[in-house]
């Protein structure tokens, strides 16, 4: 099943609510960045509310998630955008360590529970909006429910799991996000909270096959659920040759011209993805021809 998110409404609008599939796309940074267990699990779980943070966006607005604690990741960056699409890294991708007391990936110790969490929203205007908070838990769920309601002043659930088979490959992943809205009733919280008490991981509920729909009936209700839209889930990246060669341009002409000599070409490499683009001696030179022109105007 490809992945997806669902975005829903519940209690007749008093809540609203994410779910989201992310097996597929979470399984794709791992197979790029040829991460570890516990790695693939903290960025799996960053990665999987960056989707569903990015679908509370518009148009052509832009997240960027910083994750940065005191553990041996060094860091998680996710980037994502409004239409599904995803990408990230762990500073760090090679980081594993034995299973937890609760049996599960020991991802706390790999973020760390010293650093922050900080949101970047770019929403293509002049000013970026930057949120952010200290990490409470490391756990990553638990450090965006602190975010909503610090940062944004909105009471959220946030449930995330990634299950990681022995070969490193992911076997599943996805979450939700629970909101309440400013006119919730006390009763319909006392609901939400019951049934949060009782659902089972939300990584169990991919493994056996849930929909994203289907994990919100489980955490509202099946009858507490209207469903507003969905929306496909991929690992995407928008980087490219054209990005790279402004970026060796704003280099200028001097350190450009020490690369021609000690190297005779350059290669970049795309943190989010890992794909290299290889410039040669001749499109070097042009660089350099180019900043002469340039100057001469």
């Amino acid at each position: 099943m490809s992945d997806y998110l669902v975005r829903a409404l519940g209690f007749e609008g008093s809540v609203r609510a994410y779910a989201v599939s992310t097996t597929e796309t979470v399984g794709e940074a791992q197979r790029r960045h040829d991460t570890w267990p516990t790695a693939s699990a903290a960025l799996g779980r960053t990665m999987t509310a960056g989707v569903m943070m990015g679908a509370m966006q518009k148009g052509e607005d832009r997240l960027t998630i910083k994750l940065v604690g005191d553990g041996a990741l060094g860091g998680i960056i996710v980037d994502v955008n409004a239409k599904g699409g995803v990408r990230g890294y762990a500073v760090q991708p090679h980081v594993d360590y034995e299973l937890n007391a609760q049996g599960k990936l020991d991802v706390r110790r790999a973020v760390g529970t010293e650093g922050s969490l900080s949101i970047v929203k770019d929403t293509g205007l002049r000013d970026y909006f930057t949120g952010q908070v200290p990490i409470v838990s490391g756990e990553v769920a638990e450090d965006f429910a602190y975010y909503f309601a610090k940062s944004e002043q909105v009471p959220s659930a946030v449930g995330l799991g990634v299950l990681v088979n022995t070969d490193d490959s992911i076997l599943a992943a996805g979450g939700f996000i629970v909101q309440v809205m400013p006119n919730v009733d006390d009763e319909t919280i006392t609901v939400i909270e019951e049934k949060l008490s009782k659902i089972e991981p939300v990584s169990k509920m991919i493994e056996k096959g849930f929909t994203p729909e289907q994990i919100l009936e489980s955490v509202l209700g099946k009858e507490n659920v209207q469903v507003l839209d969905t929306m496909p889930v991929h690992f995407d990246c928008n980087c490219s040759k054209e990005r790279f060669s402004t970026a060796i341009l704003s280099l200028g002409k001097s350190e450009i011209q020490q690369i021609l000599d000690e190297e005779g070409k350059a290669e970049t490499q795309c943190h989010f993805c890992m794909e290299k683009y290889e410039f040669t001696k001749e499109e070097l030179e042009g660089f350099i021809a180019e900043i002469d022109e340039q100057q001469a105007q």
